[in-house]
């Protein structure tokens, strides 16, 4: 096992910010049996991290430890019934998974198209986009604990999952390795174009009666019409959460400010858009350096060429206190800071 871990690589080109700097120890992992091998060599009893796409985490300094590359590849489905089962392995790219479902006719992942990362890493924060989130139809993953070195199954309801987290991202954060994905997605499904951005780019289009394809379609579009290409432009997405407040305090908020974006959760929780905030604070645009605030999407902050992960965290760190101190509301960040 020891021969296929590298020393000092670079990880410029394994983090879609573009951070250029370096780990102690590299290995990339195309089978699962690898991580059995890693885990009798003790290197899960010293500093690792477990890496995906490289789009949902800020190098701050390089990387004392080993990285674990997760590039196992492979997708296949069974139908039972109204219902299909989608296993794919971890290191999937997310949008290809979710064009084999569109090209097979699978709903239910059509409006979570281009999101940025690899199926391992969507249980993970429990992702979502226009309406969908990863929870509505998640079945249940295969990982590797890095304590007992057992692999373990994980159904919906152990994962706990809530809005952008899940039990891999908060109690259980580091220790399990997740392996591959089982989606259970319904044969009849309904398209939800709920949000007003999709109807609005179907309208366009001249769609009246959309396909998972054309919502997938219209969603790519719209993403890439806010977004900046990470192969472009070094960026994570979205850098913040939309934060939660309660209904009261959102209620005194929209007296102060009637334009604010928000979406009801429950009767007693609002959830604001995160991107509303950091524009009303003056910093949609903004450059410091070798920083900017993307210019059509203030939730995403990007390296413009040099910028370092430190810098990069010093400007979400005045985005953050800018925010408290106008709407006191404390943004969380949504990318990994190492």
């Amino acid at each position: 096992m020891t021969e296929k871990i590298q020393q000092d690589v670079s990880l410029r080109s394994f983090n879609t910010f573009g951070i250029d700097v370096s780990c102690q120890e590299f290995i990339e992992i195309a089978d699962e049996n690898q991580i059995s091998a890693l885990y009798e060599d003790g290197k899960f009893f010293q500093q690792f991290f477990i890496l995906g796409g490289g789009s949902n985490v800020l190098f701050t300094q390089d990387y004392p430890g080993l990285i674990v590359h997760m590039n196992n590849k492979g997708i296949t489905h069974f139908i039972d019934g109204n219902f299909i089962y989608v296993t794919a392995k971890a290191g999937e790219v997310w949008n290809d998974f979710v064009w084999y479902c569109i090209e097979r006719g699978f709903p239910g992942v059509e409006n979570m198209a281009l999101i940025p990362g690899t199926v391992g890493a969507s249980p993970i924060q429990n992702i979502g986009a226009y309406g969908t989130e990863l929870m509505d139809i998640f079945y249940s993953c295969q990982a590797f604990d890095t304590l007992t070195g057992i692999f373990t199954t994980f159904r919906n309801p152990d994962c706990k999952f809530t809005y952008r987290d899940s039990i891999f991202k908060s109690i259980h954060k580091g220790r399990y390795i997740i392996t591959s994905v089982t989606y259970k997605l319904h044969l009849h499904q309904q398209v939800n174009t709920s949000y007003g951005a999709i109807n609005e780019e179907l309208r366009r289009k001249g769609i009246v009666s959309p396909t998972i394809k054309d919502v997938a379609e219209a969603v790519s579009h719209i993403r890439v019409e806010k977004l900046p290409d990470p192969s472009v432009i070094g960026n994570a997405g979205s850098f913040f959460k939309n934060p939660i407040i309660f209904t009261g305090q959102f209620e005194k908020l929209q007296t102060d400010y009637p334009g604010v974006v928000s979406y009801p959760v429950d009767t007693n929780s609002v959830k604001i858009a995160a991107g509303w905030l950091i524009e009303a604070c003056g910093w949609k645009g903004k450059i410091e350096g070798n920083v900017a605030v993307w210019k059509s999407q203030a939730l995403v902050i990007t390296n413009l060429g040099e910028a370092t992960g430190s810098e990069i965290y010093t400007v979400s760190s005045k985005i953050i206190n800018d925010v408290y101190n106008k709407f006191g509301i404390t943004l969380e960040r949504e990318v990994n800071i190492l």
